[in-house]
């Protein structure tokens, strides 16, 4: 019998070669929007006392656009999701060590950013952040993508 060299299940072990590694456990959360299952990935997901929360987007619960157009507005949105996944695992902003920003438009990204930061991360210490121009986000409207990781 020929072992495998991938086993998924949590707290088990993976077995490569001759190598016998544990696997880390996950805990995971998603929203329900059809690019999880399209795409393929999970929203946020935790590991030990880290959560890694994936890009957040100006979308509603049904995964419909919001605020196309305005930057300012998508931003806010996009950190009320990230909140969302946060509160999953019992964080909030107050967590978050390092976020990473995405951005179509750096001018107006910058602006809604400096206005944003006090709503969202109150006069709590700031988190380590970048903040990064690209062509284009994975559907047509989007203007910002927030990619954070928070501990707890």
């Amino acid at each position: 019998m020929v072992a495998p060299l991938w086993d998924a299940t949590a707290d088990s072990n993976v077995i490569c070669g001759s190598k016998t590694k544990m696997a880390i456990q996950k805990e995971i959360f998603n929203m329900g929007v059809p690019w999880e299952s399209g795409y393929g990935y999970s929203q946020a997901v935790k590991v030990k006392d880290t959560i890694y929360v994936s890009g957040q987007v100006d979308h509603d619960e049904n995964g419909k656009i919001l605020y196309p157009g305005d930057m300012e507005a998508q931003m806010r949105q996009a950190y009320v999701n990230v909140e969302r996944c946060l509160a999953h695992f019992g964080a909030s902003m107050d967590n978050v060590v390092d976020e990473i920003l995405f951005v179509v438009d750096m001018d107006s990204a910058m602006k809604a950013r400096g206005r944003l930061k006090t709503e969202v991360f109150g006069q709590s210490i700031l988190p380590a952040a970048t903040i990064v121009q690209i062509q284009r986000l994975a559907l047509p409207g989007f203007m910002v993508e927030i990619r954070i990781i928070a501990r707890v």
